[in-house]
């Protein structure tokens, strides 16, 4: 299997399996003397790391990350950084009904279709357990950040969970962080926690729309025609397990306005460029344009129900079949850290990038 490796200068290869012994992150190209430690990064695996509430699988995961080269005396070397998260708690037992039997929804049929074989103990490589390791390269990926771009904020919250859309008159960023659905709008948390719990005790699940915001990211990030960051960020978010669809700023509703609506106008300001609105999401032509980066992804319910689904067999029987296990009837609400971690990874990519052909931006307005 290729293909496990995203990033152009700040490169992250992806190991390890659900059920194995252990997974983790190899990052190669991250810049020397940044300071990181395992509590730095373990900072942001725990907002992922399952069992941390009832909407949550109850797989019970330290996801204690182990830093095992790359840094001496508390920075990083500049050499490959690998990052290790051991699995504690795999229950392989509960995939014993599944051996012969293809679970509606995954990927186990279309991996056996083209390698042969498939991991039937939670899905191996396309268990969303591997989202664990990116967000471990997304923490050193934050590190050096600070170091080279400290006014950057990455912020990931749920903005939708089935039916139910949150009131964007209600938002509030300090509101994210005191809700198990990371959501900015207290009062459509108290309405998903009573609307999951149902779903949850009747074994079903529901998808959900994620939105990721990068403040204070520099103009300049970003090439035409192949390497544009919105490119680059649209291809993060969609690799992430059970997603589905991406939009940047204003998205599919762009299709709906019209030229005056859409463009973001420009006016001088004391700093430079002032846009009267943000159709664009912060990038224009590949390259970002100082205003925040605002992408969406849509996550699928989870496949694994408890309601009987039609199936098929490897040798070609129909059959019945019922997924048992520790499963999120929500997927959306451990995917926020993910989107985090691959916006951080994406921009931390881009700025090196920008730093090592162009320095300083060339084109200075106002001058």
């Amino acid at each position: 299997m290729s293909l496990n490796t995203f990033g152009h200068l700040f490169r992250v290869t992806t190991w390890g399996e659900s059920h194995g012994p252990a997974l983790g992150a190899t990052v190669d190209g991250c810049p020397p003397n940044v300071a990181i430690d395992e509590g730095a990064i373990q900072h942001w695996l725990d907002k992922r790391k399952p069992g941390t509430s009832k909407y949550t699988t109850q797989r019970r995961e330290a996801d204690a990350v182990k830093i095992l080269s790359g840094t001496f005396e508390g920075n990083t070397t500049g050499t490959p950084v690998q990052l290790m998260i051991e699995n504690t708690d795999q229950r392989s037992k509960d995939y014993g009904d599944i051996i012969e039997k293809f679970r509606p929804g995954h990927a186990d049929i279309t991996y056996y279709q083209k390698y042969g074989n498939r991991d039937y103990r939670g899905g191996g490589r396309s268990s969303a357990r591997e989202t664990a390791a990116r967000v471990a390269a997304g923490g050193l990926a934050r590190a050096v950040l600070a170091k080279l771009a400290p006014q950057v904020e990455i912020t990931g919250y749920m903005t939708r969970m089935g039916a139910h859309e949150i009131d964007r008159a209600n938002f509030d960023w300090d509101q994210i962080e005191q809700n198990p659905f990371w959501t900015p709008d207290a009062k459509a948390s108290e309405t998903w926690a009573d609307y999951l719990d149902c779903l949850r005790k009747s074994g079903s699940s529901v998808g959900a729309i994620i939105e990721v915001t990068a403040r204070g990211v520099p103009a300049g990030l970003g090439a035409p025609i192949y390497g544009k960051l919105d490119t680059d960020l649209a291809a993060a978010m969609m690799s992430i397990n059970a997603v589905k669809g991406v939009e940047i700023g204003e998205g599919m509703s762009a299709a709906m306005l019209t030229g005056e609506l859409n463009a973001d106008e420009i006016s001088m300001g004391n700093d430079g460029p002032r846009y009267s609105s943000n159709h664009s999401g912060g990038i224009l032509g590949g390259i970002s344009t100082g205003q925040d980066i605002v992408i969406r992804f849509a996550v699928k319910p989870t496949s694994s129900i408890l309601t009987t689904r039609q199936t098929i067999t490897k040798s070609g029987e129909n059959t019945e079949i019922i997924t048992k296990g520790r499963h999120d009837p929500c997927v959306g609400i451990r995917a926020v850290p993910v989107g985090e971690a691959m916006m951080a990874c994406v921009i931390l990519d881009h700025l090196l990038l920008h730093r090592g052909q162009i320095g300083e931006n060339q084109g200075i307005i106002g001058a």
